[in-house]
């Protein structure tokens, strides 16, 4: 039997912070103590110990693999710099990012999905990897090749959530396509004629094959036992939609009035970490703090920068007085809307998936990440 006890902590419980130690057997919490510490304990010197941070949507993945553009690095030392990474920014739970749904004609959107998933679950079974990672598809409508490429996955690839986008300009994220052609020309080096012709193919492939790409990702979510996801709902009416899919869970709401439709239908929000860090949208859309300070938002999101999550917590604590709350926001919750009961808490009998850090002029700063009761950074 292996037991680490971590002492002189300042444990972030689920309804309280309460100063203690705590008992780790066998990868898992078995105790949290107030009382004496043995002599051969981890002191944690008074600071914050946490669960492990869970991460439901981050893009860091596909960062690596393609640092920059029309660059395609060895995948295989991508995915370790990106686990490395993670666990190095306090997360040990995560559901990696995969575009599902390509067109041909782009370069830059080509299928690779399958290519990249049987990798990373090839040293996910060799034991290779730090933290806990699933595979979230990314499925897009408004594409030529969604249902292939779907088909190309079953219920053993460890398929955690599927969210439904589209980005076909003029609704959801790129309401305003102004917002959409500054990126097409600053991340691929459009000119103003192919910006418009793009416009007409998308618009064109969303006429043509959304209504049977959706119907096509929500079957294909029931098939292999996923969570399914709204993105960038805008409207009522798309709420509506969502809800009627069965979907409990909505990424990055762009209104107010969407999020609290999401509300309305018991639907989760997820909203990202560089929104409310840097006090708005990049895409100028609703903004995270707005929501969380009307209690309209249940979880965060690191988004694409995968340190922001854990100060994301620590901004949330700040607007709400309350670090119980806030860490749920980017643990407990996250854990339980994608169906893991294991984590996410400290309790006795989930896993010892746990974080230590400091506060430094109100930044955290993180001392070490453990999986399963094993220090990993």
């Amino acid at each position: 039997m292996q037991e680490t006890v971590l002492a002189h902590a300042a444990l972030i419980l689920p309804d309280q912070v309460r100063k203690g130690h705590l008992v780790i057997r066998d990868g898992r919490i078995a105790e949290i103590g107030e009382g004496t510490a043995p002599r051969s304990a981890i002191d944690c010197a008074g600071e914050h110990l946490a669960p492990g941070l869970v991460e439901l949507h981050t893009d860091n993945l596909e960062r690596h693999i393609q640092p920059r553009p029309g660059v395609d690095w060895p995948h295989a030392a991508a995915i370790y710099a990106h686990d490395a990474e993670l666990a190095g920014c306090g997360i040990t739970t995560v559901f990696d990012a995969m575009r599902v749904g390509s067109i041909p004609s782009r370069k830059d959107y080509a299928p690779y999905a399958r290519q990249l998933a049987s990798e990373l679950l090839a040293q996910i079974d060799g034991q290779e990897l730090r933290i806990s990672h699933y595979l979230h598809l990314r499925a897009e409508m408004c594409c030529e090749s969604l249902l292939e490429e779907l088909a190309a996955f079953g219920p053993d690839d460890r398929i955690g959530l599927i969210s439904m986008m589209d980005h076909t300009p003029g609704q959801r994220q790129f309401r305003d396509t102004a917002a959409l052609e500054t990126y097409l020309r600053s991340k691929v080096q459009m000119q103003d004629g192919e910006i418009a012709a793009y416009f007409r193919e998308l618009r064109e492939l969303s006429a043509r094959n959304g209504a049977a790409h959706e119907a096509g990702a929500v079957r294909f979510a029931r098939e292999v036992g996923a969570v399914l996801a709204s993105h960038d709902d805008s409207t009522e009416a798309e709420v509506a939609q969502s809800a009627a899919h069965g979907i409990r869970l909505a990424e990055f709401p762009t209104t107010r009035a969407a999020a609290i439709a999401c509300h309305r239908h018991d639907i989760r929000t997820i909203m990202g970490a560089p929104n409310l860090i840097r006090g708005g949208s990049h895409s100028g859309n609703v903004t995270a703090r707005e929501l969380a300070e009307e209690n309209l938002m249940d979880i965060v999101s690191s988004d694409y920068v995968p340190s922001a999550l854990l100060s994301a917590a620590a901004l949330l604590a700040r607007i709400w007085n309350d670090w119980p709350r806030a860490m749920r926001c980017v643990t407990a919750t996250p854990a339980e809307a994608a169906g893991l009961s294991d984590r996410g808490r400290i309790a006795p009998g989930l896993r010892a998936d746990l974080i230590r850090f400091r506060l430094v002029e109100g930044t955290p700063a993180l001392r070490e990440t453990w999986v399963r009761g094993q220090r990993v950074a």
